[in-house]
Parts: C-alpha cells; sequence; structure tokens
C-alpha cells in the first residue's frame, strides 16, 4: 500500500536543502543546454535573417555561457564537497564520483572556454564579415568574394565549429551526469 503523506509548511519548506537545490539547478542548467543547443538556435536561424540571427546569438550566448558557468561550477563545488573521495583519487577517471565531477568540469571548463575566449573571438569575426559584405555590396557567400572575405569565412568556420564541439561535450556531460545522479541520487557521504 502506498505511504500517504500530507503537505505541511514544515515539510514543503523542507524541500529547500542542497540536494533539492541540486537537483533544480542541474535540471535548469540540461534544460537550457538542451533548448539553447537543440532548438532555439535552430528556430531563430530560420526565423531570421542571417545578420538579425548572428546578433541575436551574440547578446544570447554571453547569458546562457554564464549561467552554464555558475551552475556547473556550484554544481562541481557541491559534488567534491558531498565525495571528499574526488580529492584523494582525482587521477582515477574511472572512479564513479571522479567521473562525474570531471563531467562537470567540463561544462564549466568548456563553456568559460565559450564565454571568454571563442564567443568574443566568434563574434567579432561575424561583425567584420558583415561590415565587409557591407562594403563589398556582396553576401558572404556569394561568388567572388574577396580574400578577405575568405578568410574571414575560414575563421569564422573554425571558431563556431570549436565552439560548437564544446557545448556539444558540455551537453553530452550532463546528459552523463544526469543518468548517474537519476540512478545512484545526489547523496554524498
Amino acid at each position: 500500500m502506498a505511504k500517504v503523506e500530507y503537505l505541511t509548511t514544515q515539510s514543503v519548506l523542507s524541500l529547500i536543502s542542497p540536494r533539492g537545490l541540486y537537483v533544480v539547478a542541474y535540471s535548469w542548467l540540461f534544460g537550457m543546454s538542451l533548448w539553447v543547443t537543440f532548438f532555439g538556435g535552430v528556430i531563430a536561424f530560420k526565423a531570421l535573417p542571417r545578420q538579425q540571427f548572428g546578433t541575436l546569438q551574440h547578446k544570447t550566448f554571453p547569458i546562457y555561457f554564464g549561467i552554464s558557468i555558475f551552475l556547473s561550477g556550484s554544481m562541481l563545488g557541491y559534488w567534491v564537497f558531498t565525495h571528499p573521495d574526488v580529492a584523494s583519487y582525482l587521477a582515477h577517471p574511472t572512479m564513479a564520483d571522479v567521473a562525474q565531477a570531471y563531467a562537470l568540469f567540463a561544462v564549466f571548463g568548456g563553456q568559460s572556454f565559450n564565454k571568454f575566449v571563442i564567443g568574443p573571438l566568434t563574434s567579432e569575426t561575424m561583425f567584420r564579415r558583415h561590415r565587409l559584405e557591407k562594403e563589398e555590396g556582396k553576401n558572404y557567400n556569394d561568388p567572388g568574394v574577396s580574400p578577405a572575405m575568405k578568410s574571414l569565412n575560414r575563421r569564422f568556420g573554425m571558431l563556431h565549429g570549436i565552439s560548437s564541439l564544446a557545448n556539444l561535450i558540455a551537453v553530452i556531460s550532463l546528459g552523463f551526469h544526469g543518468l548517474w545522479i537519476g540512478h545512484t541520487g545526489v547523496g554524498g557521504y
């Protein structure tokens, strides 16, 4: 027979705990990452003219990366604090708790790299390309663009690829971590 439990003020307030907040933080981060990576960007790309799409990404990605850094960093700190074996076995990534710390660090590190290095370089390249399109009177992918435009296209493609890879690694790492905490829980010892 199912356990019958009535909600009281005390039982509801007890939900606000480090473990409960960890699950909320994880859910927020994973859901946001899935939306930005697989849905929001695709919808915006199809709905907006290219230059407006680029401007939108330029404005939204720093916020996305910042929230990702804060949440993954907080989760990593909590994970290491509640799983003290992580510090002792850091060189053993096949140890389950250490693997989870590595996964969270992959999110933190990749999104930090995106926010502070790759993102600004990508935006700078994109806006240089927009200016050159206006000067040349041609889109970046029109036949007969200048060597300068071809160079900017290569640079933008490389930076975009690096950023996408770092973000995809973060999403996969979050999926792995979510499966882990879904199976074993957040709890430490």
